[in-house]
C-alpha cells in the first residue's frame, strides 16, 4: 500500500533523495469494526489532502515568486515520459534554463539518463509511495530552482490514479498516453484527464504496425476534458517534437 493515499499495506515513510550535479471476533464485531475503518479512512484521507494541498499551495507561491513555470507529467510506466524529457532538454538546452525532479520507487536510473542535459535534475526515490507530493517537492526545491532556472519538470511516478489527486504546486498537469496502451485509456482513468491541460500522445511512430484508432483516442480525451490541448509526437524520430518545444518555448515568454 501507498504509505499516503492509503492505495497497499502501510509501510515506513521513508523516502530519498539523489542529486545530480492473534485474537477473533463474531461476525457482528468484525462488521462494525468494518464501518469504523472505513470512517477513519475517509477521514485520514481527508486530512492527507488538506495537508498536502496547503503545502503545494506554498510551493506555488514559491515558484511563481521566481518566475518559474513547473508542470507535472503522469502516465502509466513505460509511456515514454523519460525519453520525451531527454528529447525536450536537449532541444531546450541554451535558451531556456529548465530544472528536473523524476519520481520513483526505486533507483535513480531515469535521473543519470536527463544527466549532460543542460539542466539540473533530482531524482526522488519514494521507497513505499506510488505517487509524489507536495512535501517531497517542498523539500528539494531550493537546491533544484537555482537562480534563472525559467521551466520546472516534475516526472511523476509511473501511475495513472494516485498522481493526479496530489497536487504538488505545479502550473498544470500534462498527461502523457502512448499508441501501445489503447485509445481509451482516457475514459478508464478519466480523474488524471479531466485535470490535464495537455495530453501528449507518444510513440506515433508505432502507429502503422498496431491496431490503434487516433480519432477514437481524440474523441475520447475531448469527452473527459472539452478543453484539452493536445500534441501527437515521437520523440525517437522527432516527428511532431517542434510544435511541443514551441509550446514550451511559449510558457515562459
Amino acid at each position: 500500500m501507498c504509505e499516503d493515499c492509503g492505495c497497499g499495506d502501510i509501510a515506513d515513510h521513508g523516502h530519498h533523495h539523489h542529486s545530480h550535479d492473534g485474537h477473533t471476533h463474531d461476525h457482528k464485531h468484525d462488521h462494525d469494526h468494518d464501518h469504523v475503518h472505513e470512517s477513519k479512512t475517509v477521514q485520514v484521507e481527508k486530512k492527507v489532502l488538506m495537508h498536502n494541498d496547503e503545502i503545494a499551495e506554498q510551493n506555488r507561491q514559491w515558484l511563481a515568486e521566481r518566475g518559474v513555470v513547473a508542470v507535472n507529467i503522469i502516465s502509466s510506466p513505460g509511456s515514454g515520459k523519460t525519453m520525451l524529457l531527454e528529447k525536450t532538454l536537449e532541444r531546450l538546452n541554451g535558451t531556456i534554463k529548465c530544472a528536473v525532479i523524476t519520481g520513483d520507487q526505486q533507483t535513480d536510473n531515469d535521473a543519470k539518463r536527463l544527466q549532460g542535459k543542460g539542466a539540473e535534475v533530482t531524482q526522488i526515490e519514494t521507497i513505499n509511495s506510488c505517487h509524489l507530493d507536495a512535501e517531497r517537492i517542498q523539500q528539494i526545491l531550493p537546491d533544484t530552482v537555482k537562480d534563472g532556472t525559467q521551466l520546472l519538470f516534475i516526472e511523476n511516478i509511473g501511475n495513472l490514479v494516485c498522481p493526479s489527486s496530489f497536487d504538488l504546486g505545479e502550473n498544470f498537469k500534462i498527461a502523457l498516453l502512448s499508441v501501445t496502451e489503447g485509445e481509451d485509456k482516457p475514459v478508464k482513468y478519466p480523474t488524471l484527464f479531466s485535470r490535464a491541460a495537455i495530453a501528449v500522445l507518444t510513440k506515433m511512430d508505432l502507429v502503422p504496425y498496431l491496431d490503434w484508432d487516433l480519432k477514437a483516442c481524440r474523441d475520447y480525451l475531448r469527452k473527459i476534458q472539452p478543453g484539452i490541448f493536445v500534441f501527437e509526437l515521437s520523440a525517437k524520430t522527432g516527428d511532431g517534437m517542434d510544435a511541443w518545444i514551441d509550446y514550451l518555448s511559449k510558457l515562459v515568454e
